[in-house]
């Protein structure tokens, strides 16, 4: 993966970002992130740049865990709007491909959707769709471009050009979300509520709206990142600790919220994610 972030302003809060198996990865692709331009500096956290050469080697399925950002992708035949899911995703490496993909700040894109967030949950739609003609030309930019800079200049581009504003509901959501993100002692929306000042059904409203999935939802996907975070990095891991610490009342409940997120058992994600052998260095590109 070989990781390099032009992003690096101090992170106050956990942004999930969920590659399955990171350590072999590191030898699949490569992966860089990018500060946006300033006028899409609250609308957007960050754009990434992957390029990967499968050539003369055989395809890779890459899998990324479940977050609530909306992600617009130029690469191709795999470009759209993709809304939250709720379901790991995975995308097969092949040939030599560069894309770039632009991670939203949960609760803002509905002001470039024009509609509810939720009515793209678990979807993607064409970015035409919701950017109009100059979306294709701006894919065609980044697949031909010569470096990062180009690529992430043509997108921004594209996003300035379609000036919006963030409305006083999608800010609040924004704000939510983004408590969630700072406190890890939310574990329950009654919390997220006290935080707000809403409640329970305004919260839920607003997290259909601007969100594009329920709030119990958004606090458990922070939760089971964390989970899945320190199930690579901590080795014997001791489940019953680890369940306390992420705030469930009992073990069985963890492991039940943790394979309906990733589709794997802790322990089994834990075997499939850690370090594998890395390919031999000479047949690298």
């Amino acid at each position: 993966m070989n990781e390099r972030d032009s992003y690096r302003d101090r992170v106050t809060h956990r942004i999930p970002r969920g590659i399955v198996a990171e350590a072999t990865a590191r030898t699949m692709f490569t992966l860089t992130r990018h500060r946006p331009a300033p006028e899409l500096a609250e609308f957007v956290e960050y754009h990434w740049v992957l390029r990967w050469d499968r050539r003369r080697k055989p395809p890779y399925e890459q899998r990324v865990l479940p977050n609530l950002s909306v992600h617009v992708t130029f690469f191709p035949g795999a470009s759209g709007v993709h809304g939250p899911a709720r379901d790991v995703f995975s995308h097969r490496l092949a040939g030599r491909v560069q894309g770039l993909g632009v991670r939203f700040r949960p609760g803002t894109f509905r002001a470039f959707l024009g509609g509810p967030v939720r009515d793209i949950a678990d979807r993607a739609v064409p970015l035409t769709r919701v950017f109009g003609p100059a979306a294709a030309a701006a894919a065609e930019s980044v697949r031909t471009a010569g470096d990062d800079t180009q690529m992430v200049g043509a997108i921004d581009n594209l996003l300035i050009a379609n000036p919006v504003r963030l409305s006083p509901a999608a800010r609040e959501a924004a704000q939510a979300v983004e408590s969630i993100a700072r406190d890890p002692g939310i574990t329950r929306v009654a919390q997220l509520c006290a935080d707000t000042g809403l409640t329970t059904r305004s919260v839920q409203r607003m997290f259909a709206e601007h969100v594009g999935c329920p709030p119990k939802w958004a606090i458990r996907i922070y939760r089971l990142n964390d989970a899945a975070q320190r199930l690579v990095t901590e080795g014997e891991v001791d489940y019953a600790g680890l369940a306390v610490r992420l705030g469930y009342s009992d073990q069985s409940h963890f492991i039940r919220d943790f394979r309906t997120v990733t589709g794997q058992s802790p322990g089994e994600y834990a075997r499939t994610a850690r370090p594998a052998d890395r390919e031999p260095d000479s047949d690298r590109t």
